[in-house]
Order: C-alpha cells, then structure tokens, then sequence
C-alpha cells in the first residue's frame, strides 16, 4: 500500500512516501525551489517521493494532510472575535487567504496532484502527526510521546503515550499558551527572525546570564508543576497583531525590540539567556510530568521545541527517562512522515517492526546523485576535479585535506530530511582549530560569529570528549552535552564578557566548544552514515582526534544544497577550500574563475537576515 503524507500551506511544506509501512523517501519543498521555509504545496517534493517510490500519483492509495484546516480555522475565528476590535488587521491578512484556499484544501490537493489521484483524504491532528512522527520511527515498542511547538489546531503541547502500534493522546496545553510561542516572541524581540531565528537566540543564550529569569516568571506566566502555564497576553501581540510582543513588553525590559542587523547588546544577550532557562525549566517539567503520567522508561518528542537541544541534553541528564529519541524533523515538515505513519498503523491497524538503532535509515530520505551525473555536471561548466575510482583513497584524501585546515563541503549519498546536515550536505572543518569557528561563520556560512558549530564524533569515542553515557547514541545532532573535563582549558579570571568570550580557548578541540563548555554532539557509525564514519576514522588515524566539525552546507538565508549545481554554487561563491561531490574532489584553488569573496559586499548585496 503506497501512502502519501503531506504538510503545507503555514510552514516548512514537505512531502514522504510510505510502502507498507516503510519510510521509502522523505523532502522539504525548499530544498528545490531554493526558497528557505517555502511553505507552498510540495510539488517537487511529491514528484520526488513518488519517482523514489517507482509510482505515479494514480497508484496512490491514500494521501494524509499533517493537520486539520477547519479545526485552524474555528480556532483563528474564535481568536479574531476574543480580541476584537483590536485584531481586524490581523483578520483582514488572513481571511482573503483562508477563505480562498485554506478551507478548501482538498481542492488544493487535487490541483497539487494534477488530479491524477482519485482516492479520498485523510487529515490527521498537528499533534497526533507530530506525535506519530516521534514515535512509529523510534526504536522502542513503548515510550511517553511528548510534542511541543508554536500551535496546531488547538493544542500546543501533548503528551501520549505509545505501545505497539498504538497512540493514546493523554494530555494537552491549548493555545495562546505555547512555549514554542513564548520562545519565539523573545526570538523578535532580540531581533532574530521568527520560525528561522530561535537557533540564533538559542546560540546567544551561553553569552548572557539570565538576570531577567525572575521577572519573566512573575510577569509573563503562570507555572504549574506539571509544567503547563498560563501567559499574560497583555506583553504578547500575535493573537491580534502582526507583531509578537506589546508596548508592554518593551516597558518590561527598557526599550523597544532590537531592529535585525543592528548590534548585539548585553540586553539582548541576557534576555536569551533567560528564556533559555526559563524554557528548559518548563520542558523539564512537563517531562517529569510524563513519566509520572505513563510510568513509561523511554521518552520520544517532536514539534518545534524538540529542536531545542539545549533542553534535550537536560531531560536526558536530569529527567526519570532512560533513554529519550527525538524525530530529526522534528518541526512541521516531519509532519508529512507521522501524518503517513499514523494512518498506517492508527488507522488502518497495521502492525509496527520495531528496529534497533530506529526506523528511519539516518534520516537519509532525500535526493542523490550518482558520479555519472556529477562528472556531467561538472564538465559542463568545465570545472577541474579530480575522479577517485577507489573509496578507500578518497577517504584518505578528504580526511588529509580536513587534517590541513582545509574547509570541506561534502556532498554524499541521500539527502537529509530536517533542518540538520548529517554528513551528507555538510562542511566539515578541523574542530582542533583556534579560528575555524570565526573563520566558517564568517567567511563560508555569511552568518553571525556567535554561532556555534556541532561536533561530528566516532560514536565509540563519545564519553571520552563529552560528558555522555558509553557508546551515547546521538545521530541525528538533537542533544547537547558538556565539554568532557579531560578537554578542557582553564578560562577563569580572563575577565571577557558577552561576545569577547568567543576569544577564549576554551578547549583542546575549540572550534566546537561553545562558552558554556557545551556541544550540540553528533555520534557517527556505519550503520547510520557509512562515508562520514571512514572520513573521521581515517580523521583520527592521521591526527588522534576522533571529532571534526560539521555544519549545513548553505550560507546564510539559504536552504541546505540539494543538486552538484547548488553545491557548486555555494562552493563558488563562498571561501570554501574543496567541494567534494560523491567521487569527486574540486579544490578551489585548480578552478580558473576562483576569486576571494568580499564577506561585507556579499552581505551588503544581499541584505540577508
């Protein structure tokens, strides 16, 4: 039975393909229209599943929409008339839309497929896909199920639990009281991008403190002990506004939101610190409740809160559960897969295989290429490179080049499905390096210097550089963990505050360590991605480091590649050294139409936030 799962039309559109129960192919719509959180129907991203899949739309046995749109619409409705008049605007921006497309979604659908699909539409809720997509991949045959983000229909937050092939929807927070919305209200007020920025506010978190912690608790919420809360939305504006945050707001913390590309300032530093903890004060919470709720030992989440990894390392180290596994696309665009999954095994009763590591094959759901295609491609904008026939060979070359301080983007196998690169779209840098942290953000991703970098690590080598359990499995760069002791250096007494702590070697592998000591950790095995485990084994032999930097392969605005041509592209246009694609390698330095980029006109040009 092949089952088509779709998300679209609010946030990051995506599209998977299941065959009997397995996940064959999985994509966001951005990574080929090159419109970062294209959120339009997923054409593409369809047409991909269904060729990856051998079928057209005609053999289609069910299509699943991520979400209820009459359930959206009651509650938009209900809102507009609790805030009137004050939210008319909001209401003339969003009706036109709503009444022309998104209450006739089906419609929608049909026009998406080119009406070459007959059957009939299932929608499931936000949550229960979310919830689905946590849950059917992971490697346990029962766990609490724990989903938080901005908003669904209703519900903001649930908490389920899974057995089998089962999902029982046990609790839930309901809207304007969301943590994904609280979170990304202090991401506008910083003067980040909504639904683009929280990474950034996440990132900033370690250079403040969080003097402003208290006063965010006795002011803006309500905090329960089981961790549900209650806003007060007289300091928010979204529920009748176009903005996240009131005038009220900008009283509380001594001036109006930071405009986007104007600098820093320890208030803002500060801010995200607390709401960082004010955040994993509240997840931690709501899990502890979950396992007094469920008595369960294994925790699985998603939603877009789940991305937080800060708060994932904390429930791992500090919450009842033992082991916690979070879906890799863990926002909307992985509500395509649980929308998919949930009605093969919720609604038709099938039976769920359950699979050791999980279920999901890396996460390794996207597009590729073979060498024959890339050898075309690269020809035919007479590129030099240089054609490795012997893997083994080109895994010595690549680590060498990593091993030289060379920037490396890799471009391998199946493209990653979610937000993170695995190995397969990544730049890979010497995580040993005193500037490779300053000179990637800079010079290769055009992006601010404050943010950190992930470190790739050989999963037998965890606990030795990070305060992990043995052989902690984290493939999917979804937990944080300190700096292992045995690593660090000593900083104390050097007086550097806010963004002056970039200065400061904090670590014997420092382009990875962040200023709180932490790392956000991606455990490589072969099982999961096979090339990227022999490069840094072939990394370790050369160096005795068994960790290498990994970060997208993109610059900044930009969704990751997804073609030779986007990589090229990227590799071109940015001061990367080499540009591996499958086979071959490209050094910048052989190409004829090589040049230095101006990182300042670059930004200048393109006004990029």
């Amino acid at each position: 039975m092949n089952i088509l799962g779709i998300s679209a039309y609010y946030h990051d559109s995506a599209a998977c393909l299941v065959q009997d129960g397995k996940i064959v192919a999985a994509a966001q719509e951005e990574r080929f229209t090159r419109k970062k959180h294209d959120h339009r129907f997923p054409g593409n991203a369809v047409d991909f599943c269904l060729e990856a899949g051998g079928i057209e739309a005609s053999d289609l046995d069910l299509v699943t929409f991520y979400d209820k749109p009459l359930l959206k619409f009651d509650r938009l409705l209900e809102t507009y008339i609790a805030y009137a008049p004050s939210g008319f605007k909001l209401f003339l921006m969003g009706m036109p839309l709503w009444l022309r497309e998104k209450l006739h979604t089906p419609r929608q659908l049909d026009i998406g497929l080119r009406r070459k699909y007959k059957g009939r539409y299932v929608f499931t809720e936000h949550h229960e896909s979310h919830a689905a997509s946590a849950f059917y991949p992971s490697p346990f045959e029962e766990s609490a199920v724990l989903t938080l983000d901005g908003v669904g229909e209703w519900a903001t937050c649930t908490i389920a639990m899974g057995r089998g092939n089962r999902l029982e929807m046990v609790k839930e927070m309901r809207f304007p009281h969301s943590l994904g919305l609280l979170y990304s209200a202090f991401t506008y007020f910083t003067g980040f991008r909504v639904n683009s920025g929280e990474y950034k506010l996440m990132g900033l978190a370690p250079y403040g403190e969080p003097i402003y912690k208290d006063l965010m608790i006795e002011k803006l919420l309500d905090i329960k002990d089981d961790g549900s809360f209650r806003m007060d939305m007289s300091y928010f504006g979204f529920c009748n506004s176009d903005v996240m945050t009131s005038a009220k707001m900008d009283g509380l913390f001594g001036g109006p939101p930071r405009r986007a590309e104007t600098d820093i300032t320890q208030r803002e530093m500060d801010i995200a610190a607390s709401i960082q903890a004010v955040t994993e004060e509240i997840v931690l919470k709501i899990a502890n409740y979950a396992h007094e709720l469920t008595g369960a030992k294994n925790l699985t989440m998603a939603g877009g809160v789940a991305l937080n990894c800060v708060a994932n390392g904390r429930i791992l180290r500090e919450s009842p559960f033992e082991q916690l596994w979070i879906q890799p696309a863990a926002g909307d665009a992985g509500g395509a897969l649980g929308a998919a999954l949930f009605t093969w095994h919720e609604l038709l009763d099938k039976p769920r295989e359950v699979v050791a590591q999980d279920s999901q094959f890396g996460s390794l759901l996207g597009p590729r290429y073979s060498n024959n295609e890339i050898r075309e491609y690269l020809e035919s904008v007479e590129a030099v490179y240089h054609y490795y026939e012997n893997d083994a060979d080109l895994v010595d070359r690549i680590a060498e080049l990593i091993a030289g301080e060379q920037v490396v983007g890799h471009f391998s196998d199946r493209a990653e499905f979610g937000p993170r690169a695995l190995g397969s779209r990544s730049i890979m840098g010497d995580a040993r390096s005193r500037n490779m942290q300053e000179t990637m953000n800079l010079k290769i991703k055009f992006r601010e210097s404050f943010r950190p970098f992930a470190p790739a690590i050989l999963r037998e080598d965890v606990e030795d550089y990070f305060e992990m359990r043995p052989d902690e499995n984290s493939p999917y760069m979804l937990l944080v963990a300190p700096v292992a002791a045995s690593t660090r250096l000593d900083v104390e007494g050097s007086g550097e505050k806010g963004l002056e702590k970039l200065k400061q070697v904090r670590s014997t592998i420092p382009a990875v360590t962040h200023v709180d000591y932490s790392a956000r950790v991606q455990t490589i095995d072969m099982q999961h991605h096979p090339r990227f485990y022999q490069i840094i084994r072939k990394f370790k032999e050369k160096t005795g480091s068994p960790v290498v930097i990994n970060t997208s392969f993109n610059v900044r605005g930009e969704p990751i590649v997804n073609t030779p041509e986007d990589a090229f592209r990227c590799f071109m246009n940015t001061n990367m050294d080499v540009l591996v694609l499958e086979n071959c390698i490209v050094l910048k330095q052989d190409q004829p139409n090589a040049k230095e980029i101006d990182v300042e006109a670059y930004l200048a040009e393109f006004a990029l936030d």
